[in-house]
């Protein structure tokens, strides 16, 4: 039983054999790939490697034992791309149609062009696998943010020592009282001392404006000045 099993299925299989189709073509060579050396190692693949074939010295290629049915020719190459191609296979009528094909279209209703045959392919675009360096950009670099940041920062440490020359003296001590005051918040922070620092923010928030100081007149500061100004 086991021997009539086996003996069928070699039946069907040189049958099937038999029935199948051989499909070659040949790579068009062009200014792009001009020869075999150029184009190095390649095989003709159908639905990504179902069948194969190696292409030889002279551009050509043969698939073997290819089935019935639809089928995709690629041409897999390490440094070359190629159009892909359909090919329709009919055994019964040893009938082999190649059309056109641009991967992700529908595959019916079938494309009306019909290419020749045996197929012919051609190089179409060199794979470039090494990208130079981008070369110093001094625009790029001011566009980056971080960039105008540290510019931005570098400029008020330039003109802070001409801003407080130029302050007015009460202003100015002022200023340097609440340096004083915020020296002192991070140094208690820095030490560990979390009360003392808060203590010196709440006491700092809940000091109240000093009032304008009278002159002898009974007048403002502030009055005495725009006097001063109008004359």
């Amino acid at each position: 039983m086991a021997r009539s099993i086996l003996l069928l299925q070699s039946i069907l299989c040189a049958a099937t054999l038999a029935l199948a189709l051989d499909i070659s073509g040949r790579i068009a060579w062009n200014d792009l790939c001009p020869n075999t050396t150029t184009l190095g190692q390649a095989k003709a693949s159908l639905d990504n490697g179902v069948f194969t074939g190696g292409v030889v010295q002279d551009g050509t290629f043969t698939i073997p034992g290819v089935s019935d049915g639809t089928h995709i020719l690629s041409i897999i190459s390490h440094d070359y791309s190629f159009d892909q191609l359909r090919v329709d296979v009919n055994n019964s009528n040893s009938l082999i149609e190649v059309r056109p094909y641009v991967a992700g279209t529908p595959m019916n209703p079938p494309s009306s062009v019909l290419l020749s045959y045996p197929v012919l392919v051609t190089p179409r675009e060199k794979y470039v696998y090494f990208a130079p360096p981008e070369s110093f950009n001094l625009a790029g670099m001011f566009s980056n943010p971080m960039m105008l940041l540290m510019i931005g920062g570098a400029g008020m440490v330039l003109a802070m020592p001409y801003l407080i020359k130029n302050l007015d003296p009460e202003a100015l001590e002022d200023f340097k009282e609440q340096q004083g005051k915020l020296g002192g918040i991070q140094s208690a922070f820095q030490s560990g001392d979390f009360k003392s620092g808060i203590s010196a923010i709440m006491a700092a928030a809940d000091e109240p404006n000093p009032p304008a100081q009278l002159n002898k007149g009974g007048g403002t500061t502030k009055a005495r000045v725009n006097k001063k100004s109008k004359r």
